[in-house]
């Protein structure tokens, strides 16, 4: 290998420092051996990743939604955005049904779009329409119609290791198809705030702006991970990038195919991480796991028959590290599946059969609240789903209502009315009722909030 290796650097060295017209190609083996390239595996699995443009041309009053932190601190911030105006993004996503035109891709780039446009390696430009998306974990699946379709293996991403070699294929700033490589950083992040459920593969793989939804794969070319985010403090890429775990992403897209959304289930408990610090309240040698501080009535941890105090260290056999891991393991899981929980309790391990509830949501339409509302469904909060963030969801909004029209979308949370905040539908509806004319809204939006003044 190190004679290869010297011989590859003497011809690579000949050739670039030649002047002159005549100019020579490096070779494809040297003493008879291949020299290794990715482009064998990358011609397999390019062609499955797509590009994918997006256009919203949501209709609005004159109305302008205003984050005011923006407003007070200049144009470095997100920019009021000016209503009626038509919006663009591009991103990217992967074919992972050939058959049925199936692609995977990330919820927030497709979100809020009223067109979806696919352009594939061999340049074919189709339309696409929604299946589903989940902004929890930003998974979602569109589909064209199309043949000849290259769809992408999938593999076991459980079976990652740091250090395995990956390849991150994309759109970055809508440059076309770019590839770059690197190694897998870390595994198994959470905590981050990106997405209400994270457990990501960190990798120093270039991601940048329009790789999001494309394919992380290994040097098999079987896809490893949806690329996702990156850690940005200057604006470009610093060598941290996160994808969402195939088998995370898998799980999600059959929910989403199936019933167009996540039907989430529920254990029935609340949670903390339980740490070294509190071993010796304990009377336990495991330093990790999630503490159980509530036990709510009518659920499957109660009666499984759960206590407060408990300490949930695996879920089906696989290891719960803490408080994060195990609201991921429970937040891929339906309504109505059966688990197996190991715990601990006055020091000795107990197994518990839990069945997975769906959450009590309590729905309201909104037009009874305020008439500036009309087309909206609120829905109150689960209190364990949440981790205790007050507010009321906007489940879904009619296009094109009242409600459409002022900005307000699926996956808005209201947190406060005319500057009170607000828990409840209740709460909400009677704070409303004594101003008819104006609400004023502190809306949060993903990672974001805003304000937004209803007339």
């Amino acid at each position: 290998m190190q004679k290869l290796l010297a011989c590859f650097i003497l011809v690579f060295t000949s050739v670039v420092g030649t002047s002159g017209a005549a100019q020579a190609a490096l070779p494809l083996a040297v003493d008879g051996e291949q020299i290794p390239s990715l482009a064998p595996m990358l011609e397999r699995s390019t062609p499955a990743v797509v590009n994918i443009a997006t256009r919203s041309k949501a209709k609005s009053s004159s109305r302008q939604q205003v984050d005011p932190f923006e407003f007070f601190f200049g144009p470095n911030a997100r920019r009021p955005r000016q209503e009626g105006r038509p919006t663009q993004s591009l991103g990217s996503g992967v074919v992972i049904d050939a058959e049925n035109g199936y692609i995977l891709t990330n919820n927030h780039v497709i979100d809020k779009a009223d067109e979806i446009k696919v352009t594939l390696r061999d340049g074919r430009e189709l339309d696409a329409k929604l299946i589903g998306g989940d902004p929890d974990s930003d998974v979602a699946v569109i589909q064209v119609e199309a043949k000849n379709l290259t769809a992408i293996p999938l593999s076991n991403s459980d079976s990652l290791r740091v250090g395995d070699f990956v390849v991150a294929i994309g759109n970055p700033f809508g440059l076309g198809q770019t590839v770059t490589s690197g190694i897998v950083s870390a595994l198994g992040r959470s905590g981050l705030g990106i997405e209400g459920y994270e457990d990501f593969i960190q990798t120093d793989a270039s991601i940048n702006p329009g790789n999001s939804g494309g394919a992380l794969v290994n040097l098999r070319g079987e896809l490893v991970g949806i690329n996702t985010a990156i850690i940005a403090p200057g604006g470009g890429n610093v060598g941290i990038g996160f994808a969402i775990p195939i088998n995370m992403a898998k799980s999600l897209t059959d929910q989403l195919v199936k019933h167009g959304e996540v039907q989430r289930g529920i254990l029935g408990v609340q949670i903390g991480d339980f740490t070294a610090e509190l071993q010796p309240y304990f009377d336990t040698d495991v330093d990790y796991g999630a503490l159980v501080q509530k036990v709510f009535d009518n659920t499957g941890a109660k009666k499984a028959g759960l206590q407060k105090d408990d300490i949930i260290i695996a879920v089906d056999g696989k290891k719960v590290k803490d408080g994060a891991q195990l609201r991921n393991s429970i937040g891929l899981l339906r309504s109505g599946t059966k688990v197996k929980v190991t715990y601990i309790r006055d020091g000795k391990k107990k197994i518990a059969k839990v069945v997975i509830q769906a959450p009590e949501q309590k729905k309201s339409r909104a037009e009874t609240i305020h008439p500036q509302l009309a087309g909206a469904i609120l829905k109150a909060r689960d209190e364990e789903i949440t981790e205790g963030v007050q507010g009321v969801e906007i489940s879904q909004v009619e296009r094109f209502s009242p409600a459409w029209n002022q900005g307000l979308r699926p996956g808005d949370i209201i947190y406060s009315v005319n500057r009170r905040g607000v828990n409840s539908i209740k709460q909400l509806g009677k704070i409303a009722k004594r101003s008819q004319s104006e609400l004023l809204l502190n809306v949060i939006r993903g990672r974001g909030s805003f304000y937004l003044l209803l007339k």
